[in-house]
């Protein structure tokens, strides 16, 4: 589906009808239904492909474009007598006036077209989702489940139907509580949820189910495990696309080898943090990252973005017309100027990337006793700090001790630099000025350094 939003002042009521007038001002397009899933996993840096139907129109085509600028692998399929799904929004003063909806139902005979397209493609993917809207797309659902699983695949799917047999066959079904209810679903107590629950997958074939509990969390539950995640999200500012996020998750984290239980408690971490935003929004590996090591706080456990793969998401970010700004030193022994000067330099943008020497790099600047930490336990802390989103060490580039050739990989807007320096004498400089970037030079915290630290610990 197409999701498409025309944002305007209304100020007035027309003269026609007792309806407002909304002087549009701003349009946005934006990836829905399943296009909402796939968008989710490739924020995740899951590699998706998108296999359904489209029409042979303008709005086809914008989601073909939306799909590439995602790296999401296009498998629709065309069909000529039928429009593009798209749902139009009149927003004005962050409310919704008003949405037109350009639908048909799609027949069995279009369905066997994307029955015919798996059947092409099913080798290149490991897992296969299934969202249903009951749009008439997946007339034919369980022929695609057992191809699916005929070829060894692992099978998700996000239900609508209240008859969950047409889901035989399928791994996992993240239902809803009404979705719950009106497939036959109890909740009078927790007992007679669990125990209809499985009554419901031990009839329809279904080896688990994935129950969204809204405000009471979620619940994973097979013949003989039931898991209970609680709520993530107590303040929550919209719910919509909130189980796209929660099955694209679930996916992305089972191919990367979690056992079940594991990847519904980090899935269960992304709705909270999509229900936090407004609109069907999505989840990066940072905002991930951030909640899963406050959430593991109490086990003193800590996760941290693998650096090979920070370049990509600061390219996502771009991509959304974020503003980058980056910094770099060695930053040994964390202190209050440190603290200080990183919060200023985010203030400066929407995302901060730290340059971080390494250890070898120190020790040529600083001498055989530094570094007092190793560059791991330097990434660990600055990666803990509210103001800093990414951390790449010098060496992930190349063997430097100025951050020049990684300034030219990331192309920040603003490059920001602590201490007495003019412009000229900022590595990479030149690069940010030559490409329309701004640099910035801020005053460090008085009487904070690294050297006295140590200094005063020696003392």
């Amino acid at each position: 589906m197409l999701d498409r939003y025309w944002h305007g002042d209304s100020g007035r009521i027309s003269p026609e009808a007792p309806v407002p007038i909304v002087k549009v001002s701003k349009f946005e397009d934006k990836a829905g239904g399943a296009a909402n899933v796939a968008k989710n996993i490739a924020r995740l840096d899951g590699k998706v492909g998108l296999l359904g139907l489209i029409g042979e129109d303008e709005s086809g085509q914008i989601l073909e474009n939306i799909l590439a600028d995602e790296r999401i692998d296009s498998q629709l399929v065309s069909v000529c007598d039928l429009p593009t799904i798209s749902k139009m929004r009149v927003i004005s003063r962050h409310q919704q006036v008003v949405r037109l909806d350009l639908e048909e139902t799609f027949t069995e005979q279009h369905s066997q077209l994307l029955l015919n397209r798996l059947e092409l493609v099913l080798d290149e993917y490991d897992f296969v989702l299934f969202s249903d809207y009951n749009k008439g797309s997946l007339s034919l659902i369980q022929q695609m489940i057992k191809l699916a699983k005929g070829a060894g695949k692992t099978v998700l799917i996000d239900p609508k139907s209240s008859d969950l047999n047409l889901y035989r066959g399928a791994d996992f079904i993240t239902p809803n509580l009404n979705e719950f209810k009106l497939a036959g679903g109890k909740t009078n107590s927790e007992q007679s949820l669990t125990d209809s629950a499985r009554a419901l997958i031990k009839d329809a074939g279904v080896a688990a189910m994935l129950l969204t509990r809204s405000e009471q969390g979620m619940s994973l539950i097979s013949a003989d495990e039931k898991h209970d995640f609680a709520a993530q999200q107590l303040e929550v500012s919209d719910v919509t696309g909130a189980g796209d996020t929660v099955i694209a998750t679930l996916a992305v984290m089972l191919g990367a080898g979690m056992q079940p239980k594991d990847a519904v408690e980090i899935a269960n971490l992304a709705a909270g943090i999509a229900v936090s935003k407004l609109g069907a929004a999505t989840v990066s590996p940072e905002e991930l990252s951030r909640k899963l090591g406050q959430y593991l706080q109490k086990t003193g456990e800590h996760y941290q973005i693998p650096f090979d793969d920070v370049l990509q998401h600061i390219e996502f970010a771009k991509q959304n017309g974020e503003t980058i700004v980056f910094t770099n030193g060695c930053f040994d022994i964390l202190h209050a100027g440190h603290v200080r000067y990183l919060a200023q330099a985010k203030a400066r943008g929407d995302r901060l990337v730290v340059g971080l020497n390494n250890d070898e790099s120190i020790t040529r600047l600083k001498g055989p006793e530094r570094p007092i930490n190793p560059l791991d336990e330097r990434a660990m802390v600055l990666s803990a700090l509210a103001s800093v989103d990414w951390v790449i060490p010098f060496g992930a580039v190349e063997e430097n001790d100025t951050p020049a050739k990684l300034i030219e990989l990331i192309s920040p807007d603003i490059l920001v630099k602590g201490g007495d320096y003019t412009v000229e004498q900022i590595a990479g400089a030149d690069h940010v000025l030559r490409h329309g970037g701004k640099v910035e030079v801020l005053e460090f915290l008085n009487g904070c350094s690294t050297s006295k630290v140590i200094s005063k610990i020696k003392a």
